[in-house]
């Protein structure tokens, strides 16, 4: 039998500990830490201060941590040292097989042609079969390495056929301007300005060879503590995607003053064919299904070590 005064006891416990969960799911939300890249609509949002103005009013502040390339960004997302940020088709199959807390919240649609092959102009590499036996640079684990792959795989050569160099591009940038690669794999701004170094030619895009995707990702227990805030960040970015859009003179230059890339090498960026920084959505049956298949291509090549199933960790938003 609970006696009065034993009552009101627990009766404060309880109270104690609600108290003590309002204020950890306040302190949860008081923040967003997100991650982001030299390209892309969440360059324009920070640049603008969009996502700052969206939360204002409940108090939440936005926290940006820059990344050259998407492994390290999810590596961090995975651990919980980020919330949300942007990748590519690949970093993500590696995170995953890492075990790391992340789950997919949006995509986004890059140009068709957003990945560029630069090899040396006065190099031997002519064509696509030529790369047999050269030193091709990309960063390993990031949209590049199913670029490259995919780019040797039309002409029937394997990974096996070429000296891979696993480079972050600001290192692939100096070793290919030193010399001391042979080719390139990246993605724009970076391909957008290697492409202006007049001693590199271009031997292909990823226009026909690889489909354009790239993921939102959020760290699972941020995104499932706080499943509206991921919803309004989306459509936040949605938002300024479409007005970016609308505005390739002003977007050019709000992206080169954020991202120091010269406004006439963004405008490149921006006016690829199939640009539309507006195209953020949910995870659609088709970008699952390309997901699953990339990830099924890289573990049939011994890339991954292991099989995976890209639902598991796909974030489906309350209707």
């Amino acid at each position: 039998m609970i006696t009065r005064r034993r009552g009101l006891q627990l009766a404060g416990i309880a109270a104690t500990g609600l108290l003590l969960g309002q204020t950890t799911a306040k302190a949860a939300a008081q923040k967003i830490r997100i991650g982001w890249q030299k390209f892309g609509v969440l360059a324009l949002a920070k640049q603008q201060g969009a996502l700052e103005k969206r939360f204002a009013d409940r108090g939440i502040s936005i926290e940006w941590s820059e990344f050259t390339s998407g492994p390290p960004l999810l590596e961090a997302l995975g651990a919980g040292s980020l919330d949300f940020g942007p990748t590519g088709d690949v970093p993500p199959l590696f995170a995953q097989a890492a075990r790391g807390d992340l789950l997919y919240v949006g995509t986004y649609r890059p140009p068709s042609a957003f990945h560029g092959l630069l090899v040396q102009k006065d190099g031997p590499t002519q064509g696509l079969a030529d790369l047999k036996g050269v030193r091709l640079a990309y960063k390993r684990g990031s949209s590049a390495h199913n670029f490259a792959f995919k780019a040797l795989a039309k002409v029937g050569l394997t990974p096996k056929d070429v000296k891979e160099v696993d480079l972050a591009p600001p290192d692939a940038a100096a070793a290919f301007k030193n010399g001391s690669i042979d080719a390139w794999a990246i993605w724009d701004p970076y391909f957008a300005i290697a492409e202006q170094d007049p001693k590199a030619r271009l031997l292909t895009t990823s226009d026909g060879i690889v489909e354009a995707w790239g993921y939102f990702l959020g760290n699972g227990a941020f995104t499932k503590a706080n499943p509206q805030i991921v919803s309004e960040i989306l459509d936040e970015l949605r938002k300024v995607g479409t007005a970016a859009q609308q505005d390739i003179d002003g977007t050019a230059k709000a992206l080169a003053a954020i991202t120091g890339v010269p406004e006439d090498v963004t405008r490149v960026t921006l006016t690829r064919a199939g640009s539309d920084l507006g195209q953020i959505a949910t995870v659609s049956d088709a970008a699952l299904n390309y997901q699953q298949q990339l990830a099924d291509d890289f573990r049939a090549l011994g890339v991954l070590p292991k099989s995976l199933k890209i639902s598991d960790i796909v974030w489906r938003p309350a209707a």
